[in-house]
């Protein structure tokens, strides 16, 4: 059994899927903890279940409680659902983590579901012996604790990974230390600095992750196969509901992948009159180069690579202007975030950003500024955020309010609709579905965040266009690459004595990135991630930048925005035709159906997307043809950064 002390360590960890939030600013993660955010909802798997075993199975319930097996075998590690009083416990202690009695609290909450998991996976072993009598139980240690364990120790060495700043490289970490290393990849374009912080942030994290994970992995096949499954590969998928979703999403990249790759040649161009000694102009780009410690997005890079930068306007001090940076000047832009919402006809959010919520950062008190939205009971949201009077989080409030706004409509639906789980991704493309419309220079202009000539310029579209897709597209490229990977890890495909050589070869095929030092078989950099080391899939974030396009598309035909102009100018801003079939989506999350009534298009594509960022595609091409630089990047050029053995 587990220890008090290990228990308590697993925090939010063993129930990271109830809970798990980013913050979309670089500036206010440290270590980073990710890029996007994933609620999930899920029936306890208990005797009182409403999923109760159903032990005279014909074949063909058997078929389908195969079906849902790998589900199962989820819910035992993913904290048996979501209680009011855990989530409420979860977020009092986030709130003021130097309040013993709320610490005191949340630890209990956190024992129990982790005493919860040992008994629901002997539920989950007998319900799989019902499917498959060759099923045994001869295992003499306990696996399930040895995965937990090796959940916690994973987990512990990347939240406790702290390095040195670039001018102090031997500094004490025992004592506070005020680097932020989102902030230094945006601020500094020192080569040999960002060189060293990318280095010693995988060294502190993936490099000591190597080992445990290896033993990680292998319990968790023993575990798979011991309830009949494959790997945890198949358990990820199981959930997307599609026997081709692994070659559905290669074929979606495969449709992106022009545009990456004109963005990436554009990029490497810029990146090389910068550091012209560095760059090889068809080599992949160094990824400690593109202002993301992870290399997920390059949006920090903007400054640099804005089209047109006469004609670019700074929002954050556009909204200075309107805006104080105090509590009253935060509602006020969470109001005016709110007021989008209603002109559609859509619920009143103002309850989520009332005075139980925390909108900046206490002076005097530790707490977690990751951006949140998070329920503690029904028809009760609010949100966490330590904002500041500046566009990304002006764009942020849109997004959680989007969250918001999810959970209410849900609440309204039948029990049924309350309780079923979002199709991955869907949770976080509803977020960002306003988003697409709240962040363009129409809808600034529209709110008068910005004078009406400003927003009418080709000029000023390209550089809108060029700034969301250093965002959007790129983060394709990672969440793809992170878990195409993990599907071969887990499934056997890459043997470990490979796992740094296919990390450095799979990135260098996809995104184009290679490591600025030579990596070996010690190393583990894709433990870096923070979904890596707490054992969360990506590629529901994928899903969300494919499907939050479509929808997007979808609700500008409703309000018949699209096709009388361009994709990327539609403001749904005002439309209660748009926002009563929102609500209806939000509710039901039906959105296959919502595609294929405005669309006529069966399942997910990048076709949306594409339309959407068509003129930035074209400008690219353009500016590649005037400048004479190379697209794509050569295949092998990785090899001279990866030592095997």
């Amino acid at each position: 059994m587990l220890t008090f002390t290990m228990k308590i360590t697993t925090i939010l960890f063993v129930s990271a899927q109830i809970i798990l939030t980013h913050s979309c600013n670089p500036k206010k993660s440290s270590p980073p903890s990710g890029q996007v955010r994933v609620t999930n909802v899920s029936p306890n798997f208990n005797e009182s279940s409403n999923d109760n075993i159903d032990w005279t199975l014909t074949e063909e319930k058997k078929l389908k409680q195969r079906q849902k097996l790998p589900l199962k075998y989820e819910e035992v590690f993913r904290g048996m659902g979501m209680g009011d009083e855990y989530v409420t416990a979860v977020m009092n202690y986030e709130n003021d983590k130097e309040n013993l009695t709320l610490k005191e609290i949340y630890e209990n909450q956190v024992m129990e579901r982790v005493n919860n998991a040992e008994r629901e996976w002997k539920h989950l072993v007998d319900f799989a012996r019902t499917l498959n009598p060759d099923i045994t139980d001869e295992e003499d240690e306990d696996l399930v604790s040895q995965r937990i364990k090796l959940f916690i120790e994973i987990s512990e060495i990347f939240d406790n990974a702290k390095i040195c700043p670039y001018n102090n490289q031997t500094c004490d970490l025992k004592k506070p230390n005020q680097l932020i290393i989102g902030d230094r990849f945006i601020e500094s374009i020192d080569y040999e600095e960002l060189s060293y912080l990318w280095t010693a942030w995988r060294n502190a994290t993936g490099r000591k992750l190597r080992g445990i994970y290896t033993k990680f992995v292998n319990v968790d096949r023993v575990l798979a196969k011991k309830v009949g499954l494959y790997g945890h590969t198949e358990v990820w998928l199981a959930s997307f509901n599609s026997s081709t979703f692994q070659k559905d999403c290669e074929a979606i990249w495969d449709n992106v992948k022009p545009l990456y790759e004109e963005l990436h040649a554009y990029i490497r161009f810029k990146l090389g009159e910068r550091y012209p000694s560095k760059i090889k102009p068809e080599d992949p780009i160094p990824a400690h180069l593109v202002s993301n410690l992870l290399g997920e997005t390059f949006e920090g890079l903007f400054s640099l690579l804005v089209p047109f930068p006469n004609v670019s306007i700074d929002m954050d001090v556009e909204l200075k202007k309107r805006f104080s940076q105090d509590l009253e000047g935060i509602r006020g832009m969470f109001e005016t975030a709110n007021g989008f919402f209603m002109s559609m006809g859509m619920m009143n959010m103002s309850s989520a950003y009332g005075p139980k919520s925390m909108l900046m950062e206490p002076e005097g008190k530790r707490v977690s500024c990751n951006p949140v939205s998070y329920p503690v009971g029904r028809n009760d949201m609010r949100i966490r955020m330590c904002a500041e009077v500046i566009l990304q989080d002006f764009m942020i409030m849109h997004h959680e309010l989007g969250h918001v706004q999810h959970f209410l409509s849900k609440q309204n639906g039948t029990y049924f609709d309350r309780l079923k789980p979002d199709y991955p991704g869907f949770e976080e493309a509803v977020g960002d579905v306003i988003f697409l419309s709240a962040g363009t220079p129409q809808h600034m202009a529209k709110i008068g965040l910005l004078e009406n000539n400003s927003s009418l310029s080709k000029e000023s579209t390209i550089n809108y266009l060029m700034q969301v897709g250093l965002q959007k597209i790129a983060v394709l490229s990672f969440t793809y690459v992170i878990d195409a990977y993990r599907w071969k890890l887990f499934d056997g495909t890459i043997e470990p004595g490979n796992w740094t050589y296919y990390w450095v070869k799979m990135r260098s095929d996809i995104q184009g990135l290679i490591p600025p030092v030579i990596r070996d078989e010690q190393d583990f950099d894709i433990g870096s991630k923070y979904h890596v080391a707490n054992d969360l899939q990506t590629i529901s974030y994928f899903v969300s930048h494919i499907l939050q396009f479509q929808l997007h598309k979808g609700l500008c035909k409703i309000a018949k925005q699209y096709p009388a102009q361009p994709l990327h100018q539609c403001d749904l801003y005002g439309s209660k035709e748009a926002g009563t079939q929102f609500s209806k989506l939000l509710q039901t999350g039906k959105w296959e159906n919502f595609l294929e009534e405005t669309l006529g298009e069966n399942g997910m594509n990048a076709s949306a997307l594409l339309e959407y960022f068509s003129p930035l595609y074209e400008y690219l091409k353009e500016y590649r043809a005037e400048k004479n630089y190379p697209i794509g990047w050569s295949k092998t050029a990785f090899k001279a950064f990866v030592r095997s053995g």
